[in-house]
């Protein structure tokens, strides 16, 4: 089923994943973009604040997006079209193992005074590990179209 603007009421909760951290994947993500020791090799994660190896932020986020995309949101008529993200932060760090699994609520929505047929639609990204931890949490906004834009096409 196709999502417009009209069925992203305030309130709705979109769920999402599993999906599993592999220690590889965490050490070349980490070698690729976020090249920081406690990322990259397990000794060193020992001896950081982290306890163990600890997969970047940034892919937490990777991740996330990951599991946005393969959920039902994925079926926006124009797309995932985002537009910014606000309040964003991790508040576990994310290990090789942990299963991670993501909420997108939509909080509020306004019409588009400047492009009719198009509207922004605010969601709260909540991802969590296998032990219900919240893990990364963020607040951004989506451009949606209406029913109304695909009636006219």
């Amino acid at each position: 089923m196709t999502l417009y603007f009209e069925d992203l009421t305030p309130g709705r909760v979109f769920k999402a994943g599993p999906v599993s951290v592999d220690a590889t994947e965490v050490h070349d993500f980490a070698l690729r973009y976020d090249p920081q020791p406690f990322h990259l090799d397990a000794a060193a994660g020992e001896a950081s604040v982290f306890g163990g190896l600890v997969a970047s932020g940034w892919q937490t986020a990777a991740y996330s997006m990951r599991m946005l995309a393969a959920s039902e949101l994925n079926t926006i008529a124009n797309g995932l079209v985002g537009l910014q993200i606000d309040k964003m932060m991790w508040h576990q760090p994310v290990k090789p193992g942990d299963i991670l699994t993501a909420e997108f609520d939509v909080m509020g929505r306004k019409h588009s005074r400047s492009k009719p047929g198009f509207g922004v639609v605010q969601l709260a990204w909540r991802t969590f590990n296998q032990r219900g931890d919240l893990v990364m949490s963020l607040e951004n906004a989506i451009w949606v179209a209406t029913r109304d834009s695909a009636a006219a096409a």
